[in-house]
Formats: C-alpha cells, structure tokens, sequence
C-alpha cells in the first residue's frame, strides 16, 4: 500500500515538474561596451522583466560585438541567431529609409524636440520592423551633436579651410556646405589627429569629446544639438509571440519604463559629459543667431531632401513636425 503511496506521489510532482521548470530565454546583441548607459539601461530592462515574470522570462544580454556586429544586429535577429537586438537607428536606413529621420542635421534642437520627432517617425518604424519579422520594444538617444572647435566660431566664414572631421555621408556634406576641408577620422583616431593638427573642428557629441580627452588641441564647445541619434531596441516575432499574453504584457511594460528612463539618462549624461568639458578648460557657448539661423536653413533644406528621396512616409514625419512646432 505504502509503495503506491508512494509511487502515485511521485508521479503528481513528476506531472508539475514541467510548468516548475518552464522558463524561456532570449539572447539580447548589441554592439555597445557593457559600460555603455543603453546597455546599462538594457540589463536593467533584463533585470525588471525577469522579476517580473517571476524568472519565466530571461533576457541574456551579450555586449560589445560578441554575439553580432553593431550593423548585423538586425539580421541576426531575423535569422534567429539572436531572439532580440539593439543597434543605432541610422544602421537600419536601407532596409527601413524612414529610420533615417532622426539623423536629419539641424532640425531638432531640443530633446522635447527630439522626443515629438519620435511619436511622429515611431509608427513608420514599428510598420517596417513588422515587415521584416521584428517588433519594436523602445528606443533611445545618445546626448546631442554639438560642435567642438579649436577656434571661436562667430560666423559660416570662421569654418572656410578648416579642417573638419567626417565620418559618414551627412558630416561630409556639411564640411562641404560650411566650405571646411573635410578629414575622414575613426572615432579611435580623434586624439591622435588633434594632436597632429589634421582636425581643427568636429560635430559630435560632449561625451565623445570626454572620452577622447580632446581638452588642450579643442577650446571651445558650442551646444548647436545638430542631431539627436538613437538607439532600438527591437525583438523578433516570433519570440515575443511565444510569450502567454500575460508575459507579453510585462515586456512592454518594463520596455516603456526603459525608454522613459533611458531618455532621462542621456539628457544626465548629456549634462555631466559637457560640465566635464567646461572643468577641462573648454569653453561652453551657444552660437551666434546669425549662425544659428543659417544652420537652420540648411536642416530644412536637408529636410527637403530627405522628404523627396524618402516619399510619404517622411511627409507624415515632417510635415506635421514643422507645422506644430
């Protein structure tokens, strides 16, 4: 009698072993430093939803290229390397144009700016990550591009046959539209090329500069904001709608709380990283309005031309953007 006791015991706690041990994982890639704050913001976004699925959801984050390059992290989501991904919005610009929009130069200038830019581009964006077998969970921005110079800036004149540095197509435009001499210089590189004297201004963000230790060649910081870049943070398909509702639920909740706080964080970030440039000896100033405005004809006529390569889709963006300010 004890032994069917026994036996019938077993095999009620053998029939609930299962849905003790039911647990899914995703593996997160990103091509970002574990130091990164979006990566930090990430573990956190980890961190909540293992908590609050009570551990049936786990999310492993694998930083800085190990688990996918930066600029393959899409794909390795969508070939199931990965179950989720993040990577910088303006990498997605080929398989999705309407990704390019926060890259635009020169038309934000404020991250409320920034923030209303990306209620308008959100929904183009979660349409095309659809469509490749992607959902949207949150986005974020680095601080804003601000203009570092070894030279005071008064006027578009102050930037003719200097040296500016580029690194992708819209940078080198704008040493072309200023008339500086554009120098193609790795991010790694700045130190170096200051120091040799191959650079004398840059568009890029304080923290760069902070990390580059580019007091001593760089005297002045003016806070132009020229762009707002993001990073996404996206998971495919068919992992999220693996989830019981209820978990899906939870992932979009701790998603929106990793946005509003990652938001947060850049602007802090923002913050320190240009007060560290100021206790370095680089002065902070804002550019004249007369340079001002001309910067801002040239973001609209940047605009102009995003909106006709791109089509409708920039139009819903742009359109409403400028006409409520």
């Amino acid at each position: 009698m004890k032994h069917h006791w026994t036996t019938a015991l077993c095999a009620v706690l053998m029939s609930h072993v299962p849905a003790l041990q039911a647990q899914t994982t995703w593996k997160l890639a990103t091509g970002y430093r574990a130091e990164s704050f979006h990566t930090q913001n990430i573990m956190q976004f980890s961190r909540e939803v293992e908590q609050a699925t009570g551990g049936k959801l786990l999310i492993q984050v694998y930083p800085n290229n190990t688990l996918a390059k930066l600029n393959d992290v899409s794909q390795a989501v969508q070939q199931g390397k990965a179950e989720a991904g993040e990577t910088i919005m303006s990498s997605l610009v080929k398989e999705m144009p309407v990704a390019g929009a926060d890259s635009i130069p020169f038309v934000v200038s404020s991250y409320k700016d920034a923030e209303r830019l990306w209620k308008l581009q959100r929904p183009g964006v979660e349409k095309h990550f659809s469509e490749l077998g992607l959902k949207l969970l949150y986005a974020v921005p680095w601080p804003p591009q601000g203009l570092h110079s070894s030279k005071p800036i008064r006027g578009v004149a102050d930037f003719k046959g200097t040296q500016m540095r580029t690194y992708n197509p819209t940078t080198l435009r704008i040493a072309e539209l200023l008339g500086a001499k554009p120098v193609d210089v790795a991010m790694v590189d700045v130190g170096k090329a200051l120091s040799e004297g191959r650079m004398d201004n840059m568009i890029t963000s304080a923290l760069t500069g902070v990390e580059n230790k580019v007091w001593g060649q760089i005297r002045y910081y003016y806070e132009i904001n020229a762009w707002f870049p993001k990073n996404v943070v996206f998971v495919s398909n068919k992992a999220f709608d693996a989830l019981k509702p209820e978990v899906r639920g939870m992932v979009l909740k701790a998603a929106a709380d990793a946005e509003t706080r990652g938001w947060l964080a850049s602007q802090v970030l923002a913050n320190s990283a240009t007060e560290e440039l100021r206790q370095n000896g680089i002065r902070i100033d804002r550019i004249p309005a007369d340079l001002e405005l001309e910067i801002k004809r040239m973001g609209e006529k940047f605009s102009r031309e995003w909106v006709r390569s791109v089509g409708n889709e920039a139009n819903a963006i742009f359109v409403p953007y400028y006409l409520k300010p």
